[in-house]
């Protein structure tokens, strides 16, 4: 009965069902948003989350200060999937955007939040990788800086001069900030290129030079799990003759600790190099007698290993490609400051976060939730809603240029469950079963064993019955 009742919840979340929003409840006056959005940041590259290795002072002091969630997720890791997630609150299955190209319709574009929050008086700013389909929604921003594609670290500024790409971004933040007129609400919504590779490239983790001798003396230690005995686990078909996408990034990246130690400091430079712009925003936003009425969210697209299962980049299953990090900062309510939450978090639900923030009714084919039933709980108080326990995952991005297994899972009370498949070979098929109360680096796949063959048994009904709700 207690399964029955926390699977008809998951459903009920994932469906999209909630209550209205009381106009009463609508703040007296609105507050400025910033959304900012890394590229493939991994949910341990913060100083916050117990990395003794990186520098992140900044965004350190945003956590202590604000809201930070260790239990956050992306529904699919990928960044053109997770960004149409990201933006309409949906799963891939109800937006229908699985590749590079398909944009938005214009009917699903006006149930974006950026566009909602204009339509309710925000003045909306874009600035960076857009990342959703082939075609940009210029006119739907009064102030558009994004770029379609990957974009490229060497950029140039306003007077052409060379500038590396996230201080030329943090420059139009700026520019942004300074424009608005005054008394007027915004949402800026920013989307960092880094610290995405600039893929095929000599070098392909290019940081800004003053961060040259950041980290330079450290060794550092390769993860538990690179060691060639997980990658080789994998079936035949899975490694499609080390032709798997994952695996060609990671022989450019990680094949030797040479290239380990280059390759992890050079992403961990351009993590480095987000903070410093987030630190000069805070400054700018208190400058102008804005800091206390701006929210700040922060978080990734999707996660990326470090040569973890003999992979580089993301797109399957584990917690390294799934699970990002998130802080929102909100100076308007000091009691949420310093708090903390291990619920699972999804990036569905920062859409209707940030709409319920502003007070901005949340369109009911939104299938995510406000995050603030969590920010104003206190004291572990019963939730008027109960939170899910549960929630469903997917990877169905399949294109003919590269090789990339499609992949669906579960995650339950820390029990996983993910299938991977072929959307070429309808044969081809493999799974994984993790616990991650005793397993949290996942390298013990219990799928074969008598233990995983159960946990697989319990959580196939919940997956099925998600999987389905997703659409």
């Amino acid at each position: 009965m207690k399964r029955l009742l926390l699977s008809v919840v998951g459903l009920a979340v994932v469906l999209g069902l909630r209550q209205p929003i009381d106009p009463a409840s609508r703040p007296p006056t609105a507050p400025n948003i910033i959304f900012l959005l890394a590229d493939d940041q991994r949910w341990d590259a913060l100083g916050v989350a117990g990395n003794k290795t990186i520098q992140t002072p900044n965004l350190d002091r945003l956590a202590r200060e604000g809201f930070y969630f260790r239990r956050s997720y992306v529904t699919t890791p990928i960044c053109c999937i997770s960004r149409a997630s990201i933006l309409s609150g949906q799963y891939a299955r109800r937006h229908g955007i699985v590749d590079f190209v398909t944009p938005f319709t214009d009917s699903a574009l006006a149930q974006t939040y950026p566009v909602l929050l204009r339509k309710a008086g925000y003045r909306t700013g874009f600035i960076g990788k857009y990342g959703v389909g082939n075609v940009m929604p210029v006119n739907e921003y009064d102030y558009w800086r994004g770029f379609d594609g990957q974009g490229n670290y060497a950029a140039k500024d306003a007077q052409g001069k060379p500038i590396h790409l996230t201080d030329l971004m943090g420059q139009q933040m700026d520019e942004f900030i300074q424009g608005n007129p005054a008394g007027k609400p915004f949402c800026l919504s920013v989307s960092f290129k880094a610290p995405h590779a600039q893929d095929a490239a000599n070098p392909e983790f290019p940081y800004a030079e003053r961060f040259t001798d950041l980290y330079r003396d450290q060794i550092l230690k390769r993860p538990a799990a690179a060691d060639d005995n997980y990658y080789r686990q994998f079936p035949d078909w899975f490694r499609h003759n080390d032709q798997n996408e994952s695996r060609i990034r990671w022989s450019r990246r990680f094949a030797t600790d040479s290239m380990f130690q280059q390759t992890t400091k050079s992403y961990n430079r351009l993590i480095t190099g987000i903070d410093d712009v987030v630190g000069h925003l805070r400054r700018a936003l208190q400058e102008r007698g804005l800091a206390d009425n701006t929210i700040i969210v922060y978080t990734s697209d999707n996660g990326f290993y470090e040569g973890e299962y003999g992979f580089a980049d993301k797109w399957y299953g584990h917690e390294l490609s799934i699970r990002v990090p998130l802080i929102i900062y909100d100076p308007r309510r000091p009691d949420r400051k310093g708090r903390t939450t291990d619920k699972y978090t999804l990036n569905i639900d920062f859409a209707p976060t940030l709409l319920t923030m502003a007070g901005v009714h949340v369109p009911s084919r939104m299938q995510g939730r406000s995050l603030t039933q969590l920010m104003d709980n206190r004291d572990g108080a019963s939730l008027k809603t109960p939170w899910r326990t549960e929630f469903f995952f997917e990877h169905m991005f399949n294109t003919p240029a590269v090789f990339i297994p499609q992949s669906e899972g579960v995650l339950s009370a820390d029990r996983k469950y993910v299938h991977y498949f072929n959307l070429r070979e309808p044969a081809d098929s493999y799974e994984e079963v993790y616990n991650l109360k005793t397993d949290p680096l996942e390298l013990r796949n219990l799928a074969v064993e008598p233990m995983g063959k159960a946990v697989k048994k319990s959580l196939l009904p919940i997956f099925d019955q998600l999987k389905e709700a997703a659409r």
